[in-house]
């Protein structure tokens, strides 16, 4: 049996649901959680290195199954706002933590190349995009 989702309902079995839509929510649902595995898999180091990024890291961890569930269970335009601002501050961050740092957090100056770090770029960059995609279509949706 497969699973199928369509704007602003929840998860609905079998094929006869399916549209650009319903796999732009899959993807921005999917990138999510990995998202939040990322930042799980980080977590131990920031806690002992820099509490405020921990803290900080939990809550991204949180937003991002949040953001999630709200797109799986319909996706408005707010669900997909939301991944993309969320998506957008991880990628600041990044960048931020690469060139200046953080307070506290000067270690990873340079380190372009951290395979997590990579991992999140892409990961990142995938939502805003696939978000972006799916408010295009809401857009239409609404129009037409």
């Amino acid at each position: 049996m497969s699973a199928t989702l369509t704007p602003n309902r929840p998860l609905v079995s079998g094929a006869a649901g399916s549209s650009p839509l319903s796999a732009r929510q899959i993807a921005v649902g999917l990138a999510l959680a990995v998202t939040a595995a990322i930042h799980v898999l980080d977590l131990p180091g920031k806690i002992e290195e820099v509490p405020y990024l921990a803290v900080a890291y939990v809550f991204l961890i949180v937003a991002s199954f949040v953001i999630m569930e709200r797109i799986f269970r319909g996706g408005k335009v707010i669900d997909y706002v939301a991944a993309i601002a969320l998506s957008l501050a991880i990628l600041f961050a990044f960048v931020v933590n690469r060139t200046v740092g953080m307070p506290g957090a000067t270690d990873d100056i340079g380190n372009w190349l951290e395979p997590l770090g990579l991992l999140s770029l892409v990961v990142e960059s995938f939502i805003v995009w696939q978000a972006a995609a799916a408010l295009m279509l809401l857009r239409g949706a609404h129009r037409g």
